[in-house]
């Protein structure tokens, strides 16, 4: 289905008037959800029950390594590439400009997705701005952490690199893709070879099966690959219902988190903004989701941190182990200078 399709399809789709009001001028209803400690608070449960009001459910940052699960109807579904709101028929999901793609598997997520019979394509925008993440990318971050040795941080993002492309402008983004292919080839070949001259005998990748599969894969996006960032503008002015989904959370915001016990993105509500390409001015609500105790995965600082029978307990009922990596995550009690700091940041409503 082409991207006018899509979008016309969803447009047309009548919601409720209860969507967290106020509107804003245009009648229109823009609203954030973001986690206030570091992750896992439980924001995709209350995206999922906001979604059932929303008209378009959007992501502003991060990419496939931040797992998210649902329980319905008995069974567990697991998103990566996919936002979890594609459970919600009638919803258009989209990626935005902020967000980086990693295009094989998104597919493959897709296809398990419409193996359980939810319908993805049909509601499926993703921007033009938004960086693709190659498999490359992700050995290069592997192999520089091996290089630390000792001094390496032990966190659950892949992404530096690919951030780090993009601040070089060397990266290659979704319009690249679906564009001229010869062009896109020539960039890619230009970027690998890069990578080669810095880790000549430990990176391997095959650039003429890679290009193959791109090629293949750029025919399957072309339909859904849109400016988003006029898209979203326009449906502010014509009064849709808008959620946006914010992962990670405050404390691992590359610039207001624990650094450099970090993501690579901005986490907090000015993300979102630069993450969509929209004014601040037509955000109407905040939801700061916090937990009850609070959890970490990975290394960094963690002041109110239970190693011991208190941690194990909280450890046990809550289930408390990564989406993506299955990692054991740290507990500790609630710590309220932390959600003090968070609000500072981000005004939660």
């Amino acid at each position: 289905m082409a991207a006018d399709s899509v979008v016309n399809s969803v447009n047309g789709i009548g919601m409720s008037d209860n969507f967290q009001k106020p509107l804003g001028a245009n009648g229109h209803s823009l609203n954030v959800v973001l986690g206030t400690q570091w992750g896992d608070e439980g924001k995709g449960k209350l995206v999922d029950l906001l979604a059932n009001d929303a008209n378009i459910v959007c992501r502003c940052q991060a990419g496939n390594w931040k797992g998210r699960h649902l329980v319905r109807d008995s069974s567990c579904l697991h998103f990566h590439a996919c936002k979890k709101t594609w459970a919600r028929e009638g919803v258009l999901t989209s990626s935005w400009n902020g967000m980086v793609v990693n295009v094989p598997q998104l597919f493959e997520e897709i296809r398990k997705l419409e193996d359980k019979g939810m319908d993805v394509r049909s509601r499926l925008l993703i921007s033009d701005r938004s960086h693709l993440v190659f498999d490359f990318h992700q050995a290069v971050d592997g192999l520089q952490e091996i290089e630390k040795g000792a001094k390496r941080w032990n966190m659950t993002e892949t992404s530096s690199d690919i951030q780090a492309c993009s601040a070089s402008r060397t990266g290659l983004r979704m319009a690249d893709l679906v564009g001229d292919f010869a062009v896109f080839e020539q960039r890619f070949r230009s970027l690998v070879e890069t990578y080669h001259r810095l880790f000549p005998s430990t990176l391997k990748v095959d650039m003429d099966a890679e290009l193959a599969k791109y090629k293949e894969h750029a025919v399957q996006l072309r339909p859904f690959v849109i400016d988003t960032v006029s898209y979203l503008n326009q449906a502010l002015k014509d009064g849709k219902k808008i959620l946006v989904e914010v992962a990670n959370a405050c404390l691992l915001d590359i610039d207001f988190g624990t650094y450099p016990f970090v993501t690579s993105s901005n986490c907090t509500v000015g993300g979102v903004c630069t993450g969509l390409g929209i004014p601040p001015k037509v955000i109407q609500k905040v939801f700061g989701v916090v937990k009850a105790y609070t959890t970490r995965v990975g290394d960094g600082p963690f002041p109110t941190e239970q190693k011991n029978e208190v941690g194990d307990r909280l450890h046990s009922v809550g289930d408390e182990f990564g989406v993506t990596t299955k990692r054991p995550r740290r507990c500790g009690w609630l710590d309220l200078v932390v959600l003090r700091y968070s609000n500072m940041i981000n005004g939660y409503s």
